[in-house]
């Protein structure tokens, strides 16, 4: 049966956007997979740390030429990459905080990019998997808004998970969050409101769709 790996990285608990648009993707696929496997990680709540100089240099070093500290060191890092490439689809949580990513996310990410296996290798160990991005963010970033070309979430996940990890990216963007709680963005929350439908939607629609694509 097929494997989820879902991220999850928003502070804003049950208030979240990307939670529940996460919580919908998973919803529909668990419904498509009864039998299936969830990895789950709440990286706000448990987060992964940092990636150390040991973890870091041990990555360079072949499995069977590590010392027992090299590999105490290596440890949660290879654990962080088999539950990535033990997943068929890799769903992640991604809300915008100051134009980027969380730095949760970003030390999950530091710990799964390992040079000649799952980045800058000839055939990448997540090559070929689908990832969803549920980049959710408080104002709109589309072309012709006034802070278009600000967005720093699509474009970076864009590059690490498609051009160097080699899966197959596909983002779900809640957007306008702040609107119901901003006095001057009062007039978008018709707006938000539609942006959120949708990406509930869409939500469901792929984990359906990817559910029968891994059937098959």
């Amino acid at each position: 049966m097929a494997t989820l790996l879902h991220l999850d990285t928003s502070i804003s608990g049950e208030n979240s956007h990307s939670r529940a648009v996460t919580a919908a993707f998973r919803k529909a696929w668990e419904a498509e997979h009864p039998e299936g496997t969830v990895i789950y990680r709440d990286l706000a709540a448990e987060p992964v740390p940092h990636l150390d100089a040991a973890a870091y240099s041990t990555g360079g070093t072949a499995p069977d030429e590590r010392s027992p500290e090299e590999r105490a060191a290596f440890e949660l890092r290879g654990r962080l990459i088999e539950e990535a490439e033990r997943a068929d689809v890799i769903l992640i949580g991604a809300p915008m905080y100051n134009y980027s990513i969380p730095s949760t996310l970003k030390a999950w990410l530091d710990q799964v990019f390992l040079v000649g296996r799952t980045a800058i290798a000839e055939n990448p160990s997540l090559a070929g998997k689908r990832a969803v991005v549920v980049a959710s963010r408080g104002g709109s970033y589309r072309e012709g808004t006034p802070q278009f070309g600000n967005d720093y979430v699509e474009n970076y996940l864009r590059l690490i998970l498609a051009d160097v990890f080699g899966t197959d990216v596909s983002f779900i963007t809640p957007e306008l969050t702040f609107a119901p709680h901003v006095p001057a963005m009062a007039e978008l929350v018709p707006l938000f409101e539609a942006s959120r439908a949708d990406s509930l939607v869409t939500a469901e629609s792929l984990a359906k769709e990817l559910a029968v694509q891994l059937a098959a």
